[in-house]
């Protein structure tokens, strides 16, 4: 009898910081030296090992680092911004897009929430309350069978955060797995999933870059968990192209093309276009 056995492939991770408070901010530098994208690149690569290759970008990168050829081999992409969402530019958010509803997985940290990714997969302000006054956190776990709630601690305690508070003005969340209430009475939906074309979206809101927030192993672990899920085993495929099926042939979606009818997946040609004699 022969065996044989499908190697698993690494999950192509790719961490995306703005990288501005760390060059003017000497709180922040002393606590990031190298910049909050590497702190957490380094916790998924400790926690998810050989299971993951992880590579940061940051925002005054050529393209900010999200060219065509970086977005095409990459399976999760995490996201934190703050002051400088704007200078982003529309092209590349289209090209993020683009690919989220294609399947690749997205997860948006802290103040990414009003980055120009998140709003576009929104569709909404994404606005909310806050408070920088060192509150403390406490993250309550309310799908505790969630994959990304695996191994979180009940509560996940944070000393010192920023505070994010309802109203958040957001779609109403394929998911609610966290729920945080703060030292001032405040109540926020903190860990949320969405599901955009063939994409999973995940926010997760603590991480004000004043904290030491992402050396926090409980923090680490809910991302890695998140990258995770949010990685999907399906092949990358087209979201805007909308396919054709031919009558009887249910399973089979073909596209139109100058030479005839296509396949969908592969682009062969498998009708001819008649042509007249």
């Amino acid at each position: 009898m022969t065996t044989s056995t499908t190697e698993k492939k690494a999950i192509r991770v790719v961490v995306w910081g703005e990288n501005r408070h760390e060059q003017v901010n000497a709180v922040v530098r002393g606590i990031y030296p190298d910049g909050m994208h590497s702190t957490i690149a380094e916790g998924i690569t400790r926690l998810l090992g050989d299971d993951v290759t992880v590579t940061t970008r940051v925002l005054d990168d050529p393209e900010h680092g999200m060219t065509e050829e970086l977005l095409a081999q990459t399976d999760v992409l995490l996201w934190w911004g703050h002051t400088a969402h704007e200078e982003v530019s529309d092209e590349v958010v289209d090209r993020i897009q683009k690919h989220v509803l294609e399947g690749m997985g997205i997860i948006v940290l802290h103040s990414g929430h009003h980055s120009k990714i998140f709003r576009r997969l929104m569709g909404t302000t994404c606005s909310l309350r806050w408070r920088n006054d060192n509150d403390g956190e406490l993250i309550w776990t309310v799908s505790p069978r969630h994959p990304i709630a695996e191994g979180v601690p009940q509560p996940l305690v944070i000393p010192g955060q920023e505070m994010y508070g309802e109203f958040f003005d957001i779609p109403e969340p394929d998911e609610l797995i966290f729920i945080s209430s703060f030292s001032g009475g405040e109540v926020f939906r903190s860990g949320i999933t969405y599901r955009r074309g063939y994409g999973k979206v995940f926010y997760f809101s603590p991480g004000d870059e004043i904290f030491p927030v992402y050396h926090h192993p409980d923090v680490q672990r809910v991302i890695a968990n998140g990258v995770k899920w949010a990685h999907s085993e399906r092949a990358r495929e087209s979201y805007l192209i909308t396919p054709m099926y031919v009558s009887g042939e249910f399973d089979r979606p073909v596209l139109t093309s100058p030479e005839g009818l296509v396949d969908y997946y592969t682009r062969e040609l498998i009708a001819p276009r008649e042509t007249a004699d």
